[in-house]
């Protein structure tokens, strides 16, 4: 008699509080399933880690993204610094720039898709043709007053990021002259990559009145990108390509385009007035031309390791809403669940990420996706139904898994609404909450 009156005040503080300890319990239980959700984050990670290294590797082979600076004249002149007696101390050599009245860039694209193992990279061949017109050369203006002009020792110059990506020698028409680019560019101030072609304009110094027209024809190979910066006074770019997928980006957008299955066209016209540096200015100034270059980009309609990303963010929610399921479900049942039961169900909502990823890189997300959750809802409901020994019970925690997953795969694909779909969803989801648990009596076992 000693032992069950000694008993009884524990048996009943049991009794009082088995719900809230239960819950207590399943909560610090979804803490600790965070430490694997941030496992898989890092999954994600690592695997996107993987694929771009796989780009850039074969990127790096083949070419990578161009942006075509040029063609730009380069003039250079030379100073001769004298001392009070009219001795020459020293020499400096200077050089002026100048950039086209009109430059007309006409690109037709090829690209193609290679494989680095499952990871897929996009790589382009390019045929351009760059022509325009180099107005009267006024020196006035720039020229430091007692430099000499050396009109023997111009240059053209092209900047060309990655010049492993020409597949042909570059020629130059001049007038009525032809010339072979040679690599590298002898002058600074301009592209730390390219090419340059010497010119002598001794006999026509200044080009002229009419100044003189130039064409560029360029095969080149290159990946992801392909930017042009807008040099002219009126530049014009025209883009035509075989991808169905581009992104129009950069400092300019077209002014119209065509996008079908079968490929894209496009056309910008730029004026000197839309960027900020002028036609002519010499080595004491220095510009930058990357701030306005624009072009497409190539994009592959992948997306898995970003959806995937955002999807991992919902696991505490998921596992969350799944143990209060489970917990409604047992407080009007005979059958308890134990903690370890539990962890199982949210182990399988942890595995379901990873069924995600490494479905979504053999095929498209959306497929992935499907086949994941239908083998995650189907373990857990099967489960379930194992537990409760009910069919119906089975069937209601199935149920709410296949609502849950489909509240997360519309958030997915509405990227734009994403943030008010899932505040409604989440306001949603509490109301029910509210609901379930309202006739549940937290002091009794």
């Amino acid at each position: 008699m000693e032992h069950s009156e000694s008993a009884g005040p524990e048996s009943g503080f049991w009794q009082r509080q088995g719900t809230t300890l239960k819950g207590v319990i399943i909560f610090f239980l979804v803490l600790v399933l965070l430490i694997p959700t941030f496992m898989v984050e890092g999954l994600i990670h690592e695997r996107e880690s993987r694929q771009n290294e796989a780009v850039l590797e074969v990127s790096n082979k083949w070419g990578n993204q161009q942006t075509l600076s040029g063609p730009v004249l380069v003039l250079p002149y030379e100073q001769v610094f004298r001392d009070q007696k009219g001795q020459e101390t020293s020499r400096q050599t200077g050089y002026l720039y100048f950039l086209p009245d009109e430059l007309k860039v006409n690109g037709s694209v090829n690209p193609e898709k290679r494989y680095r193992g499952i990871f897929e990279v996009v790589l382009y061949s390019t045929q351009l043709a760059l022509e325009g017109t180099f107005g009267p050369l006024v020196l006035d203006k720039h020229l430091p007053a007692d430099a000499v002009p050396q009109w023997d020792k111009a240059v053209l110059v092209l900047g060309i990021p990655d010049l492993r990506g020409l597949k042909e020698q570059v020629t130059l028409e001049w007038g009525d002259q032809k010339k072979v680019a040679d690599p590298g560019i002898p002058v600074p101030g301009l592209s730390e990559s390219g090419i340059h072609v010497p010119l002598n304009l001794s006999a026509v110094q200044g080009l002229g009145e009419a100044g003189q027209t130039f064409r560029l024809n360029a095969a080149l190979k290159g990946s992801g990108s392909l930017f042009f910066t807008p040099l002219g006074k009126v530049s014009t770019v025209h883009i035509s390509s075989s991808w169905p997928d581009p992104s129009f980006t950069g400092a300019f957008l077209p002014d119209d385009k065509t996008i079908s299955p079968s490929g894209f066209e496009a056309n910008w016209k730029i004026l000197n007035l839309n960027r900020n540096y002028p036609q002519q200015w010499n080595s004491e100034k220095g510009y930058s031309f990357t701030e306005s270059a624009f072009g497409v980009e190539f994009l592959l309609p992948v997306d898995n390791y970003q959806k995937s990303t955002r999807s991992v963010k919902y696991a505490i929610l998921f596992i969350g809403l799944t143990f209060l399921c489970v917990f409604f479900v047992e407080m009007r049942q005979s059958r308890r669940v134990h903690p370890f039961q539990y962890a199982l169900i949210g182990l399988a909502m942890v595995i379901f990420y990873t069924l995600l990823v490494s479905f979504s890189e053999h095929i498209r997300f959306n497929p992935a996706y499907l086949l994941a959750a239908s083998m995650t809802v189907g373990l857990t409901g099967l489960y379930a139904r194992s537990l409760f020994q009910s069919t119906p019970m089975g069937l209601l925690i199935g149920g709410t898994l296949t609502t849950l997953y489909g509240f997360l795969f519309v958030t997915l694909q509405l990227q734009d609404y994403a943030l008010l779909i899932g505040s409604l969803g989440l306001f949603a989801i509490l109301a029910t909450v509210m609901y379930f648990s309202r006739r549940i009596s937290w002091y009794s076992a």
